[in-house]
Formats: C-alpha cells, structure tokens, sequence
C-alpha cells in the first residue's frame, strides 16, 4: 500500500514539475515575442523630435517672412530676435527662448540661429537657409523633454510665405528640411539622427493652416525616409512615410492622420504608425473639428504581429 502510494506521489511530482516548467518556458517566448518597448520609444522619440524641430522652424519661418527686427510685428512667445549680425553678404538672424511657447503646452530654452544670403529673400523661390539648434530644449507640460544640437538646411522650394497663404495669390508653400541633429532625452541619453523632410503648406493663415509632410531621403535600400540614425536603444532605425503625414495648426501641430513605417532590420522587427485616432481608440474625421490624441501601433517582431495604441 505504501509503494502504491509512494509511485503516485512520485507521478504526481513530475506532472507539476513538468507543467511549471512548461508553463515557465512558455510566459518567456511569450514574453520575448510581444516586448515591443524599443519599438513603442522609437515611435514615440520621432514624433517627439519632430514636433520639437518643427516647432523651431516654423518660428525661423516666421521671423525671416516679417524681415528685420526693426519692422517684426511678430515674436515667438517668452523669445527674443536679433538679426543686427550681417557679415559679409550673411545675416544671422538668432533666437533665444526663455519660457513658454504662444499656447502654453511646452516651455522653450536655447537659442536657433539662422543664416540666409541677404541678397536672397525668404520668399523666393530656391533660396536656403542654415538653421544652427543650440541646446535647443523643449519641456512638455509633463515634464518630459528633449534638447536638439545640430544644423539643418532649410530650402523654400516653392516660393512664397507661408503668412500668405489663402490671400488670393499663395496657395501652397513647399519647404525642404535637410540635416544631422543630436537630440539629447531625458534619460540623459544621446543619438544621432538624420533628417529629410518635405513639408508642404496649405490652408489660411493665421489659423487654419495644414501642413503635410513627406520623406526623400534615401539610405542604404531604403527610400521615402524622413529620418535615419541609431535609437536610443543602440539600434540602426529606418522611418519611412509611406503615407503623407498631416499637422493642423488648429490641433496643435499635432499630427492629423497619415502612415509612418519604423524598421529595426537588426533586430527584424518594425512598426507601422497610424495617426489620427481618439482616446478611444477610434478614428477621428479628418474634416471635422476633434483633434487626435492617439495613434496605432501595428508591429512584427520575426514572425509575430500585434496592435497597440499610444498617446502622441
């Protein structure tokens, strides 16, 4: 009776070593396949670094469209302008931030400067400009910020001021933005990224004004990029716009709807972002006058899929 019964102790033992095992191994795979962290940041990082970007260049954009300091009827908020340096056939124009920006959502610190040929104006077609980022910070209302070093080139393409759009003789305002910035995050961390962005500008201003943005970057096999680097993870990333991506002024400068593809190929893994979705994580009108405030987030790592939301 005692060895019967000492054999089904023993059966019994091994059948739940075996299924906490199992069980064990399992929740890891399963755990390895879904950590999406690196992709959720990468996402999250781009949009951030864009938003930031954007934001100081539409501020350069409006300082040189309303000339010299002396006839500037406009001014970034908590910002001042000099643009007294001319040297040579050069004016530098420079903007130093020292609080919050005109809607109060993010305070500013450092200094853009930048330098067109003073025998080019700002409005015509072709001409460039070099935009200097000095310890360029941008902290949300959060508490999360990011700082951009770094210089970009800025080309108007088209011709034409964006503070004339919808008055009859401009329609649409297409720039390009070119460059390498070092964005630092809040973690303390450091990368490199590349940027290649067309930014096209319709609408009326001041106020209803939508800007779209393409990529025409091309690195290795990949093209359509609107930014290259190593993430804050260490990996080599790849984000493609495969479709157009849209800003409201009236949402913020926020991004609207559109599609960007991250690829991590080193880790072959990658993300498609899907803008324009609500706190319920339904899609909002393009026409109409909600702002999105999520995005979707449809990832592959190897061979597993998976769809998650975030904030933007």
């Amino acid at each position: 009776m005692k060895k019967t019964s000492l054999i089904k102790f023993f059966i019994i033992l091994f059948a739940v070593i075996g299924f906490i095992f199992t069980s064990c191994k399992k929740d890891k795979t399963n755990e390895e396949v879904t950590d999406t962290t690196s992709l959720q940041q990468l996402s999250k990082d781009e949009t951030d670094i864009q938003s930031a970007s954007d934001e100081g260049m539409n501020d350069a954009n409006d300082v040189m469209a309303h000339g010299s300091t002396k006839s500037l009827n406009w001014l970034p908020c908590h910002a001042t302008v000099d643009s007294a340096s001319i040297v040579d056939d050069t004016i530098t124009y420079t903007i130093t931030y020292n609080g919050l920006n005109c809607i109060g959502n993010r305070s500013r610190t450092g200094t853009i400067k930048v330098k067109r040929n003073i025998n080019t104006p700002w409005y015509q077609a072709g001409c460039k400009v070099y935009a200097q980022f000095i310890n360029f910070k941008i902290t949300k209302v959060s508490g999360k910020s990011i700082t951009i070093n770094g210089t970009k080139l800025f080309e108007n393409v088209s011709g034409g001021l964006v503070l004339n759009l919808g008055n009859g003789s401009t329609s649409t305002v297409i720039h390009k933005v070119s460059g390498v910035i070092l964005a630092t995050f809040d973690d303390t961390s450091t990368r490199t990224w590349h940027i290649s962005r067309q930014r096209t500008f319709t609408g009326i201003f001041p106020n209803q004004v939508v800007m779209t943005t393409d990529g025409f970057g091309t690195e290795s096999t990949y093209s359509n990029l609107e930014a290259w680097g190593i993430n804050r993870h260490g990996e080599l990333f790849y984000s493609q716009i495969n479709q157009s991506v849209v800003h409201k002024q009236t949402c913020n400068w926020d991004p609207v709807s559109g599609k960007i593809i991250h690829q991590i190929p080193g880790n072959s893994k990658s993300v498609t972002i899907t803008f324009g979705y609500d706190d319920n994580n339904q899609l909002v009108s393009f026409s109409g006058t909600i702002c999105p405030t999520r995005c979707k987030l449809d990832w592959l790592k190897n061979s597993h899929t998976g769809t998650l939301y975030i904030q933007i």
